[in-house]
């Protein structure tokens, strides 16, 4: 059976910059921090990875309470902030995703750097929630191949050991092209993000897209030639 890994921020949708908002507003809340954080990456990233280098840049110790408090001040002002922002979904996904979920053999979970709640947050804001499963986030994991391998044993303990052998990551950072290597996956690339075509294809993905607008291109890789 296959399983489709996908990943979410660039990928599926672009939330406005609510994500980070949403932190910068919980560093003030939580630590009266109101100074710019500023070098910090976020494409690619896990938010466990993204909320430490926050904390060590205002020289807040990173510990488990602390990030704790951290990650409730933000999901609380997260879906506030999706509200306020223009985000959208990405050109071609809520078709795609309608396609895929109607194929009788694939499987539709995620791989993301979002907290697992944030990332729930997110996609039912979006009216895209109930497309998934089950996936790997980025609660406990600074690097994102953990990220994967955790997703990979959720299609084990859901689907059985074999599922994994037909794993595909979709994303638009070359960490996730790097992350579905590392699980052995087939990767497949848009670029709808913040990286290039260009940069995308020098993290040689298996497949690149421009963008999902071309349904039928997409699911044609991902599933074979579709019957009219």
């Amino acid at each position: 059976m296959p399983v489709c890994l996908f990943d979410i921020d660039g990928t599926l949708l672009s939330s406005g910059g609510a994500g980070q908002a949403a932190m910068e507003h919980a560093l003030e809340l939580v630590f009266e921090i109101t100074g710019p954080t500023e070098g910090i990456s976020y494409a690619g990233r896990t938010d466990r990875a993204i909320t430490a280098d926050m904390l060590r840049y205002h020289n807040v110790v990173a510990e488990d309470d602390v990030v704790s408090r951290f990650m409730e001040a933000y999901l609380a002002r997260l879906p506030h902030e999706l509200e306020r922002r223009p985000g959208l979904i990405l050109p071609g996904v809520a078709e795609l995703l309608a396609e895929l979920s109607r194929h009788p053999e694939m499987t539709l979970a995620l791989l993301t750097g979002n907290f697992r709640r944030g990332a729930e947050v997110k996609l039912t804001h979006y009216g895209l929630m109930d497309y998934f499963q089950f996936g790997g986030f980025g609660d406990h994991h600074r690097d994102r191949d953990d990220v994967a391998r955790q997703a990979a044993d959720e299609v084990r303990s859901s689907l059985g050991p074999d599922a994994a052998d037909e794993l595909w990551v979709i994303g638009d950072t070359p960490a996730d092209v790097q992350c579905g290597r590392a699980i052995g996956a087939v990767t497949v690339a848009v670029a709808t993000g913040v990286f290039s075509a260009d940069e995308l294809e020098d993290a040689a993905p298996d497949h690149l897209f421009d963008d999902f607008s071309d349904v039928a291109r997409v699911l044609k890789i991902l599933v074979g030639p579709v019957a009219d």
